[in-house]
Formats: structure tokens, C-alpha cells, sequence
């Protein structure tokens, strides 16, 4: 990865990882999709739950974003016991923090769900979901380090293989424990939750056939392990800035749909699928930047600069071409979108305004995307949360909720108040990236 084709090397790299967040977002919408099987309310449950999970999830992703910088820049420097050290450690730190995380939310789950503002009758359809989603969170912790690992190292598709069966699981078994098929119990949308489970089993497995057996340029051991302190510190020192973007991203989410909430359970199943469909472009973009980051932390590893700028500039290329499809679908069928998922008429009518609005958005958020990974994934994490720290609470936020309550919009100011917030979030990535001071060599 640190000679030949640019353009090549990152599609080499990058293809297997945006199939692989393409599938996280299809795995979401079919759970959407059959939540609205049982009535739109579950659908406003759904998403109240799936915007915790990702607070949380995106919150131990600074540690993923820490360890494939460290590990793709130990590869472009040779050093592979180093980059082998790196995985154990951030394994154990994953360990902890699904057993710190994962116990409470269970816990809490109901005083969680009700304190958003949706209906009693939402809290008791989600519940059960999302306590065995918090499980499934876990599982999926492991398999996104594990995978991110192989990934940093070149390796994208063992990732991908995981992630596809993982989804492919998700996807058969997920209908049959909702309605109860053949001899399956009837979970209704706890079945969902309970095919997560089963799925991320799964697809952990097969990254960790890979890693033991050492197939890869990783050969994961416990053999003599030692806790290494210094660096698991360094691992969180560098993770922070990273946790705190994608925690924020995430927590923004929440008070917004705080926000549409109090418009009633129509709105928040519309701000609840709108996000998910937006997220087909925002997830895939961001398997694009990681993919980015990680040929950019292998040629800084090597000490080849401009290789690392040109990395990141292809991708945005990329998500530029990646992002006019998505931009173009949404403006055409957003009504026929709303309506695959529920036929309910106050449903489509939300949804469809809000898809049709957030088409306006896909270019900034796609580029937002290739910025914060690709960045972040080579070990610069600072700037990227001080710029969505600044953009999403200092404008965003306040833009939203001043346009939902204070305008004839209502709960579609939302939207709008997102549409400008990523707008000048691309604009000042695109500054600092053209500044360069994120390129510095070296292993760290």
C-alpha cells in the first residue's frame, strides 16, 4: 500500500469496507422494515433504541480509530509484533468497556426509553429489543476492533466475509423470531434483537479464526501476555478526541429526536427512518475514509507524505460520485421510500418531507464522513472533534430546535437545521485538510 496506483490501492482497500457499512445500514432498515409490519410506533421504538446503541457504539469506536492508526503505521514501517501488541491490548480495553457499558444499559433500559418523550406504548414494544441490544453491542465491539485491525493491515476482506454472514444471519433469522415462524418463538421486536446476537457470534468468529491462525500480516496470541499500561493509555489519549466526535455526533441525534418527539410518534418514526436512509450514504462514505485513513497511516508509517495527502483526496472523489446517487434517489422517491416501510399516512407524509430535505445534505455529510475517518484513522483526532464539536452544537443544534419551535416548520426544522450544520462542517474540513498540518510521519 505504500507504492503503485493511488486511485487502485484505495479501491483495493476500501470497496470490502464500504460493502461492509453498506450492510451494518441495510441491516438497520430491515429491522425498520419489519417493525412496521407491527405498526409504526415500533418504528419510532426502534429508532429510540438504535440511537443509544450508537451514542454508545460510536464512543468505544475512538478506540478503533487509535488502534488502526497505531497498527497501519507499524505495518508501513515493517514493525508487526508492535502492530500484534497494539490488538491485545485494545482487546482487553474492549473487554471492560462492554462490561461497564453493556450491564447498566440493561438495566436502565426502560428509564432510558421513557425519558425521550415517546409514548408508553412505544417504551413497551422497544424494550426488549434494545436489552438484548445492548448485548449485541458487546459482540459487535469485538468484531468492529477485530476487523478494524485486519483492515489497518491490509487485509479487508476477512472483514467483509464476517460482516456478510453476520448480516446475512441477521437478515433470515430476524423475521422469523419477530412473528414466531415454523417452531420459533414469537419475541415480536425482541427478535430482532435476538438475531443480532446470534449474527455478531458469527461474524466475531470468523475474524478471530483469521487472527489466531495468523493468515493475515496479524497473528493474535496471549501467550505471555502482559497488561501494558502506557499504552493502553495512549490507545485512550488518542481515542479520546475520535469518542468524543462520533459520542457527540450520536448524542446530537438523541436531543434532536428529543426535539421531534414533542411533535408526537409520527415525527419521531419519520426522524427515526430518514436518519437510517441518510445513513446508507453517511456509513458507506465513512467505510470509504477509514479505508483512506489507512493507506494514508501506512504511507505516513513510511515516511511518503504526499501519498498520505493523495490518499485522502481520492476519497473524496470517490464519495463525491458515491453521494450524487444517493442525493439523486432521494429527491425522486422519497414518498416511495417512506412507503416500503409503513403505509401509514401520517408516516409517509413526514417521512417523505424529511427524506426529500435531507437529499440537499448527502455531499456535505458524505465528505464530513471520508474527513472525520480518514483523519482520524491516521492518528490526528484533534481536529476532527474540535470541528463537529463546534459545527453540530454551536450551529446545528441551536438552528434545529430555533426552526422547529420558533417557525411555521415544526418538526421539519429539523431537518433543515441538519442540512445547514453539514454544510459548514464540509466546508471547514475541507480547510483544515488543505492545510496539511494532520500529515506527520513517522510510527506512533
Amino acid at each position: 500500500m505504500t507504492r503503485g496506483s493511488i486511485p487502485r490501492n484505495l479501491w483495493h482497500l476500501s470497496w470490502p469496507q464500504m460493502a461492509e457499512s453498506f450492510f451494518s445500514v441495510v441491516d438497520q432498515l430491515a429491522d425498520l422494515f419489519w417493525a412496521g409490519r407491527v405498526g409504526y410506533k415500533a418504528i419510532a421504538g426502534l429508532g429510540v433504541s438504535q440511537t443509544y446503541i450508537m451514542i454508545l457504539m460510536t464512543a468505544r469506536m475512538g478506540l478503533d480509530a487509535s488502534m488502526r492508526a497505531m497498527i497501519s503505521r507499524a505495518i508501513g514501517a515493517g514493525e508487526t509484533s508492535y502492530a500484534n501488541h497494539v490488538l491485545a491490548q485494545s482487546i482487553i480495553l474492549t473487554l471492560l468497556w462492554s462490561l461497564i457499558i453493556g450491564i447498566p444499559g440493561v438495566i436502565y433500559t426502560d428509564f432510558l426509553l421513557s425519558i425521550v418523550g415517546v409514548s408508553e406504548e412505544v417504551v413497551d414494544i422497544a424494550s426488549g429489543y434494545m436489552k438484548l441490544q445492548f448485548i449485541a453491542m458487546s459482540i459487535m465491539s469485538f468484531q468492529r476492533l477485530t476487523g478494524g485491525a485486519l483492515q489497518a493491515a491490509g487485509d479487508s476482506i476477512t472483514p467483509l466475509k464476517a460482516a456478510t454472514v453476520s448480516r446475512v444471519v441477521h437478515l433470515v433469522t430476524s423475521p422469523f423470531l419477530i412473528f414466531g415462524w415454523f417452531m420459533f418463538p414469537h419475541m415480536d421486536l425482541a427478535g430482532a434483537g435476538m438475531a443480532n446476537i446470534i449474527a455478531q457470534v458469527l461474524g466475531l468468529s470468523i475474524n478471530l479464526y483469521v487472527l489466531f491462525r495468523g493468515t493475515s500480516r496479524l497473528k493474535l496470541s496471549f501467550s505471555g501476555y502482559k497488561i501494558d499500561f502506557s499504552l493502553m493509555w495512549r490507545l485512550i489519549r488518542i481515542g479520546m478526541p475520535a469518542a468524543l466526535t462520533g459520542m457527540q455526533r450520536s448524542s446530537s441525534q438523541l436531543i434532536l429526536l428529543i426535539v421531534v418527539a414533542s411533535f408526537g410518534d409520527g415525527p419521531a418514526a419519520a426522524f427515526a427512518l430518514s436518519r437510517r436512509a441518510e445513513n446508507v450514504v453517511n456509513h458507506t462514505s465513512r467505510g470509504l475514509g477509514r479505508a483512506g485513513g489507512a493507506l494514508a497511516g501506512q504511507n505516513l508509517g513510511a515516511g511518503h507524505i504526499e501519498r498520505a495527502k493523495s490518499s485522502i483526496s481520492w476519497a473524496i472523489i470517490y464519495s463525491a460520485v458515491l453521494s450524487a446517487v444517493g442525493m439523486v434517489v432521494f429527491f425522486v422517491f422519497p414518498s416511495q421510500i417512506a412507503e416500503f416501510f409503513s403505509e401509514s399516512p401520517e408516516f409517509v407524509s413526514n417521512t417523505a418531507t424529511w427524506i426529500w430535505i435531507l437529499a440537499f445534505a448527502t455531499f456535505p455529510m458524505s465528505s464530513v464522513q471520508v474527513f472525520t475517518q480518514g483523519i482520524a484513522n491516521t492518528g490526528a483526532t484533534m481536529a476532527p472533534m474540535v470541528i463537529t464539536l463546534s459545527t453540530m452544537w454551536l450551529l446545528e443544534i441551536p438552528i434545529a430546535i430555533l426552526l422547529a419551535h420558533q417557525t411555521s416548520l415544526g418538526a421539519q426544522g429539523v431537518p433543515w437545521g441538519v442540512v445547514i450544520g453539514n454544510s459548514a462542517r464540509s466546508v471547514a474540513f475541507f480547510v483544515y485538510f488543505f492545510r496539511g498540518t494532520w500529515l506527520k510521519p513517522g510510527v506512533m
